[in-house]
């Protein structure tokens, strides 16, 4: 594809870097997420969050004008804390920065060490920021430094062995957050996720109202963090600064990479890595998982095999979809992202080795652009999350829908693709996508197939 000579995006495929970062602060116990900046900002991301989540999701704000853009926003960041404070008594308040406090340049870890300092006299809860700004990233990003700045400001001294494991998986669905949690308890294992949105992003229904919806990872939990054995962590793009690794740096804590356990492959090199921390075989249940997903791989190929499929998204997502869709028989044409880390086209070529042709592989780019290459392709599948709709209308193919965010169906925070249950479910999506196209395109409308 030819690039352009100038510089437009049209329809992003990416969200916000704090867009990404209120959702990680929202997976600690107590804890409200606090936005440095224009109150449009949170205004807009919460509309968004709820879409998809289907849960109440309040951010804070400094709530900063045309004035706070000359001056500084420091004097409303600390009235806002202080309001914060007053309003939920959290145990945590995880500050983001905007495109506009980046921008005028607000030196958000001296305001705080100011604030401190002026209210020593309060029971302050802990208060993490973290640098988001939009424009020089995605809501991967400011997940990723959320989770980053979370151990490196609140993990402050080793601990004692624990004999736990950390997990950070990554941002997925609280359905897959709920999955792994059980998987490392059949293993045996005490495991500490950081973010845990399993509850507070999918909670039951109250009689009363909760301000700060309960659940979420506990602040000794996160404490506790440099006592463990080891920490695992998901993503083959991930950046070289994260959480796990600054808890190996620091603490000697080592850190385990392994890719979006999706597919048996690489669900199988988890299930390996928890099978020699915690010194056991895997589970019985979980080998007649992987042998239930091996046969519903036979029984589905025949409709499958051969299909052609775009696939966009978060790089990881991506690069999980393509190592699955490799075990399946489908082909991935176009594999794209918003993100420009770099680090896509070797992760691809590595979990891709065995496709008949390596897909294209695209960075940085909006669904305008997608869609341009898309012609050319002929794709029989869309897969990615809701933002992609339009386009798969007008090329007349299914979209199966993973990721975030998901605005035009139900259930999306319940989505499950990782581990051989997951993989299962999405297996499961895409088979039925085919079936049902090949379905409403017949004038007969079969009713066996």
């Amino acid at each position: 594809m030819r690039k352009p000579n100038y510089v437009s995006t049209t329809n992003a495929c990416k969200l916000c870097t704090p867009l990404g970062a209120s959702l990680a602060f929202r997976g600690v116990e107590q804890s409200v997420p606090f936005l440095h900046g224009s109150q449009g900002c949170a205004t807009y991301m919460r509309r968004y969050i709820i879409s998809h989540f289907r849960e109440p999701m309040d951010i804070a704000s400094s709530a900063l004008g045309e004035k706070h853009a000359v001056y500084g926003g420091g004097p409303n960041l600390k009235k806002g804390l202080l309001n914060v404070m007053k309003k939920y008594q959290p145990a945590l308040i995880g500050v983001a920065t905007t495109c506009l406090t980046e921008t005028i340049g607000d030196d958000v870890g001296m305001i705080l060490k100011e604030f401190r300092s002026e209210f020593s006299d309060l029971d302050l809860p802990e208060v993490v920021y973290v640098n988001t700004p939009s424009y020089s990233g995605t809501h991967m990003d400011g997940w990723t430094g959320a989770v980053r700045a979370m151990a490196e400001q609140l993990v402050t001294e080793k601990m004692p062995n624990n004999g736990g494991v950390n997990l950070f998986p990554g941002m997925i669905s609280p359905g897959d957050v709920r999955a792994l949690k059980d998987i490392f308890g059949y293993f045996g294992l005490d495991v500490t996720v950081l973010p845990d949105i399993s509850e507070t992003l999918d909670g039951p229904a109250l009689l009363d109202y909760e301000p700060i919806p309960s659940g979420g990872t506990t602040l000794e939990a996160v404490r506790a963090m440099s006592g463990a054995v080891c920490s695992m962590e998901f993503g083959r793009c991930l950046p070289a600064k994260t959480a796990g690794e600054d808890l190996r740096e620091r603490f000697g804590v080592s850190n385990i990479r392994l890719g979006m356990p999706m597919g048996l492959r690489e669900t199988d090199r988890f299930m390996s890595a928890l099978s020699e921390v915690a010194s056991r075989s895997v589970p019985r249940r979980y080998l007649l998982e992987r042998g239930r997903l091996v046969d519903s791989l036979v029984d589905g190929h025949k409709y499958v095999s051969g299909k052609r499929a775009i696939v966009y998204g978060e790089e990881d997502l991506v690069v999980g979809l393509v190592a699955f869709l490799s075990e399946i028989g489908v082909q991935p044409v176009l594999a794209a992202t918003g993100s420009r880390t770099g680090e896509m086209v070797a992760n691809i070529e590595r979990v891709g080795a065995d496709l008949r042709e390596q897909p294209q592989v695209h960075e940085g780019v909006d669904f305008h652009e997608i869609a341009e290459m898309a012609g050319e392709l002929k794709p029989d599948l869309v897969i990615g999350h809701s933002k992609g709709y339009r386009y798969a209308r007008d090329w007349g193919v299914p979209l199966v829908r993973v990721g975030f965010p998901i605005h035009d169906r139900f259930g999306g925070q319940r989505l499950r693709t990782l581990g051989y249950g997951g993989t299962q479910k999405l297996y499961d999506r895409i088979v039925n996508a085919v079936l049902q196209k090949k379905q409403s395109d017949s004038s007969v409308g079969y009713g066996y197939l």
